[in-house]
């Protein structure tokens, strides 16, 4: 029996707009309810950016945010996993000297930190992810831990950045989740690992799991479900992954395969 379902939001949950059906998933949400089943969103995006999302409903639903860094309920956090500051700073530094183009996203507990030079243009796909947004004139001056560091590259020349953070490996996780994007989390700290702790807070399994999935930071969210499915538009080794392949994201796949499942449940 499925007691927790769990999604991504890019390319997942949210539509190629970054949005959802509202009233498809007013239904569903009914439909999960009366089922007994808890939800939640296991996404890079900010935990606040979500609750933006979801608005009212944001306060039932678990948030597994920050690249999976921490698990927000009701408004509280039930885990939060930080970088201290020093290997923080030491990984932006090494950032900056690597290219001038990308753009470096320091998420601390009190927001999204990004350089105030960065191109407005920039700025805003950085905003579509981040509620709280916090500009610098240099990362020098953040003197709190961090709860990640995002890289994001318009270029798409994220794998070609990896390398570079490969002295970091004993420090930190680090995820090319698309060529676009870097998510670095503290050591171990990854969507599958804080998953299981939300398990564990729940008291579920991973055979009472359903989780949905598109891009390589999804592996070790799909490796914690029985009932793992991976997007039409996934990236091709997470759909060999994941036991079932369902629709598109832009088809609302995640809400329509969530009904019929519950349906089978009755």
């Amino acid at each position: 029996m499925i007691k927790l379902i769990i999604t991504d939001l890019d390319g997942t949950f949210l539509n190629s707009r970054g949005d959802y059906d509202r009233d498809l998933f007013a239904r569903t949400w009914a439909n999960m309810l009366s089922h007994g089943v808890h939800f939640a969103a296991c996404t890079g995006k900010q935990c606040e950016r979500v609750e933006e999302l979801f608005g009212e409903l944001s306060k039932d639903i678990w948030i597994v945010g920050d690249s999976a860094t921490r698990i927000k309920h009701k408004g509280n956090f039930a885990f939060q996993s930080l970088i201290d500051n020093a290997t923080g700073l030491t990984i932006i530094n090494t950032l900056e000297e690597v290219s001038s183009t990308h753009v470096i996203i320091a998420c601390t507990p009190e927001g999204a930190i990004v350089r105030s030079d960065v191109p407005q243009h920039l700025k805003d796909k950085v905003r579509r992810s981040y509620a709280r947004m916090i500009e610098t004139v240099d990362f020098d001056r953040v003197n709190s831990d961090f709860v990640k560091i995002t890289v994001f590259d318009e270029a798409g020349n994220c794998p070609q950045t990896r390398p570079h953070l490969s002295p970091f490996e004993d420090d930190v996780y680090i995820v090319v989740s698309e060529a676009s994007w870097i998510d670095i989390a503290g050591y171990g700290v990854h969507k599958g690992s804080t998953v299981q702790k939300l398990q564990e807070i729940l008291n579920v399994s991973p055979e009472e799991t359903m989780a949905f999935g598109d891009g390589y930071n999804d592996l070790e969210l799909l490796a914690q479900a029985e009932y793992s499915f991976a997007m039409r538009n996934a990236f091709e080794e997470v759909k060999n992954a994941a036991r079932f392949v369902t629709g598109t994201n832009d088809g609302s796949a995640v809400m329509e395969t969530i009904n019929h499942l519950l349906a089978l449940q009755s």
